[in-house]
């Protein structure tokens, strides 16, 4: 094909969180022609290992399926007069091998559709992104674990609607991250364990054109055997027929046992050679796995832009409890020589925003009518390949922010300090309470919290001049239960519980 001027490539200008990173390139037009091709030559090896394509076709098929003898451009436009780029990659394929091979030429595509082709390959794509969206999860749970642990017992204010609450860890703030990220891990893992099948259907689901071309091959062998030799001409497979324009005998008894037999043996052989699984049911207009993956990628951005937004609020000049990884010319402003932003929270925030946005179109697109969609199914590529880099480019990215994550446990305590230990009104108004009551002893604090934002004193003076509370508590009894490092509660258990979940499981 002869290449025609265009756009150039979507180099991520636009899209800074996922470019230059590795599921950038898994996704790019490349990647999923060569994705296509592998399905293409994965189909003629596992027709071949059942005796319905030449071995030596097959291997010809497979040397030839390769992105780099075709033009993708060339391609994309030729889609246009067919609304699928698989028509004409499938016609380039065939040119290609019968340069090499001419008899093999026939066996291209046989039997399949161009749906299975793209849908394999769509499947093919999602694997290798979510394989390294998984490889990223687990370094940043583990970094996530090492931090936990480190921080166990690092006080700092645990904030409820934007503002101090009471105590908690930054340890626990960290298991609890983690947690999540080791969520979004399983739920990738399972979907590439048994999610991503490969798509055998046929024009309308029925893998007809699969069947008819075994039975004829069959009913060429048993003409062979019988002494008749097979077809000189390998275009002109179609059996005879009788009198009354019926198939023999032969074919038809084929074709009854391929019903049973061959369509599961080229289902499994399909799957080994791909590395994907079995498909249960021709799913041309039935869209589970593409709904499966839309749900995982939604589920995993979100985990991590969990992550990025605590990030930016502790990163607030005025906070300042942790920092991003210090990397020369990094989260510099152009016009504020002093700032350094947090970028890379802010690029892991904006695919979050982005992923389930792009995933319910997804979902939206299970409503494919009849058994091929005019639209639905089109409408999923570019959704789909969008969410995949989206993901691949947050994890990727979450990986750097928790490995480098600064943690600044002095600033923690300062701002432990800024309320003058009303952040621990609560312990002390249930120390109170078995004295002077619930309700009177919560009166009380909140009072008492009042008087000590109006005046500037610390709660602690405030208390001591109550006789209610000096009758109960005296001066050092209060410093301990005002030291916010002490009400912390089960932040530290809770921790070790979290870091003995396992790392991650492995597909």
């Amino acid at each position: 094909m002869t290449a025609a001027p265009g756009p150039g490539p979507d180099a991520g200008l636009l899209s800074p969180v996922r470019a230059g990173t590795p599921a950038e390139e898994a996704v790019d037009d490349r990647a999923w022609l060569q994705a296509m091709l592998d399905a293409e030559s994965a189909l003629a090896r596992a027709q071949a290992a059942l005796g319905t394509v030449p071995p030596a076709a097959a291997r010809v098929i497979t040397d030839t399926a390769r992105a780099g003898l075709f033009d993708v451009r060339a391609l994309a436009l030729a889609a246009r007069e067919t609304a699928n780029p698989v028509v004409g990659l499938v016609r380039e394929l065939t040119l290609l091998v019968a340069r090499e091979d001419p008899a093999a030429a026939e066996y291209v595509h046989r039997g399949s559709t161009s749906q299975d082709v793209l849908d394999t390959g769509a499947m093919l794509v999602s694997a290798r992104v979510l394989r390294l969206v998984l490889a990223d999860l687990r370094r940043t749970a583990e970094a996530l674990r090492a931090l936990a642990a480190e921080h166990r017992d690092t006080a700092m204010a645990g904030r409820t609607l934007t503002l101090h609450a009471v105590p908690t860890t930054f340890g626990l703030k960290a298991a609890g991250w983690r947690d999540l990220v080791l969520d979004a891990a399983d739920r990738v893992a399972r979907v590439l364990e048994t999610g991503l099948p490969v798509s055998l259907g046929g024009a309308a689901g029925t893998l007809a054109g699969y069947l008819e071309y075994a039975a004829i091959d069959a009913a060429d062998d048993m003409r062979a055997t019988a002494g008749g030799g097979r077809d000189p001409d390998p275009q002109d497979r179609t059996p005879a027929t009788d009198g009354n324009g019926s198939h023999p005998d032969a074919v038809n008894g084929t074709r009854a046992t391929a019903d049973g037999t061959y369509l599961d043996a080229l289902n499994s052989a399909f799957a080994a050679e791909t590395g994907l699984a079995r498909q249960r049911t021709p799913w041309h207009s039935l869209r589970t796995p593409v709904a499966d993956l839309a749900a995982v990628l939604a589920f995993t951005t979100g985990a991590l832009g969990k992550i990025a937004v605590d990030v930016q609020s502790l990163c607030r000049t005025e906070v300042g409890e942790v920092g991003e990884p210090d990397v020369a010319g990094r989260g510099s402003s152009s016009a504020m020589p002093h700032k350094r932003n947090p970028v890379l929270a802010t690029m892991i925030r904006s695919a979050a925003l982005q992923v389930p946005a792009l995933s319910a179109g997804l979902a939206g697109c299970m409503l494919a009518e009849d058994e091929r969609s005019a639209g639905a199914w089109h409408a999923e590529w570019q959704l789909l390949r969008e969410c995949l880099r989206l993901a691949g480019g947050a994890a990727h990215t979450a990986a750097e922010l928790a490995g480098g994550l600064v943690v600044r446990p002095e600033r923690m305590r300062a701002n432990l300090g800024m309320t003058q230990s009303q952040v621990v009104s609560e312990r002390v108004a249930a120390v109170l309470a078995p004295r002077l009551g619930r309700g009177p002893a919560r009166d009380l604090l909140s009072q008492a919290s009042t008087a000590a934002r109006r005046t500037g004193r610390p709660l602690a003076e405030v208390l001591a001049a109550l006789p209610e509370v000096a009758r109960h508590l005296d001066a050092a009894e209060l410093t301990v239960l005002l030291d916010p490092a002490g009400y912390t509660g089960a932040a530290g258990p809770l921790v070790d519980r979290a870091l003995r979940r396992p790392g991650g499981r492995l597909p």
